[in-house]
């Protein structure tokens, strides 16, 4: 890539995705049960910035009346595994719609670790760093984002609570 600059980060994820799959490899790791312990070390790696992404969507669009909830990793129902985090809140309960959801899953048949929303499409996890897991920060905003966004769609904007009272910059249009 000589001449091209530094790689962005959402690119760099995307070559390590293409080169895993060139590789047939995961990270350094060749079978199932290395992949997996990869993909657990990834899911506490990003733990704390999921949380951090859910949180600005609480403050800032929930108005602070949301709840982060995380499953840590466990076995999924197609055999992988999965670490889940959602942010829920009393419009969306009441509206009987999903919470805003981050999945990171290894199904049972992928070559490895994906990440995604509740209504949102796989985006590739292939964090192996503490700098790789920040760096994600933006696709997880973006697919938090998208979710609500997705949200709103299924029953209306009143289930996002800085749309229906004051907010900090002033009262809602």
């Amino acid at each position: 890539m000589s001449g091209r600059g530094t790689v962005p980060d959402h690119a760099g994820a995307l070559l390590r995705h293409f080169a895993d799959l060139r590789d047939g490899v995961h990270g350094d790791a060749a079978t199932r049960q290395g992949k997996e312990k990869l993909f657990a070390a990834a899911a506490e790696l990003l733990d704390p910035y999921a949380r951090q992404v859910l949180e600005e969507v609480d403050t800032h669009l929930l108005l602070g009346t949301g709840e982060v909830a995380a499953t840590g990793v466990r076995r999924s129902g197609d055999g992988g595994v999965d670490s889940l985090w959602t942010l829920s809140w009393p419009e969306q309960r009441r509206a009987g719609i999903r919470p805003i959801t981050l999945l990171a899953f290894y199904g049972a048949r992928f070559h490895h670790p994906h990440l995604r929303g509740g209504t949102v499409g796989e985006w590739p996890l292939n964090v192996f760093s503490r700098a790789q897991a920040a760096a994600e920060v933006p696709v997880m905003r973006a697919i938090v984002t998208a979710d609500l966004h997705n949200l709103v769609f299924q029953r209306d904007y009143r289930i996002v609570p800085a749309t229906t009272g004051a907010v900090a910059d002033g009262p809602a249009r």
